[in-house]
């Protein structure tokens, strides 16, 4: 028989608010087209999951999934790696204009 408290800890556990974050940074005199794209998702549990995926512009780059016993720790983290990148020149790119964005959710998309 179910019982009716696990289901309401279940659903406690679920993404209440996907974030997608997409930057770039680039500099010529180094030779340097680097892309980060992050976003937290959820698994097939309902569980928050960070995904990352970074490398250099136009190739698939590396992927990193990590997962979180809550949305907030996710969260965090997110906003932690965001503070990070901009710190480190980073600039947000619009969306649909590169490729390396597109893969990465074509990626996530098949992932699920």
């Amino acid at each position: 028989m179910l019982d009716a408290t696990p289901a309401k800890r279940e659903h406690a556990r679920m993404i209440t608010q996907r974030f997608h974050l997409y930057v770039e940074r680039t500099d010529a005199s180094m030779n340097m087209a680097r892309f980060y794209a992050i976003s937290i998702e959820p698994d097939l549990f309902g569980e928050a999951c960070l995904m990352r995926r970074w490398g250099r512009i136009g190739t698939k780059g590396q992927t990193m999934i990590q997962r979180f016993d809550t949305e907030r720790e996710a969260v965090v983290q997110f906003l932690d790696l965001l503070r990070k990148k901009r710190q480190r020149g980073y600039s947000t790119i619009s969306c649909n204009r590169h490729a390396s964005y597109r893969a990465c959710h074509q990626v996530k998309s098949s992932a699920r």
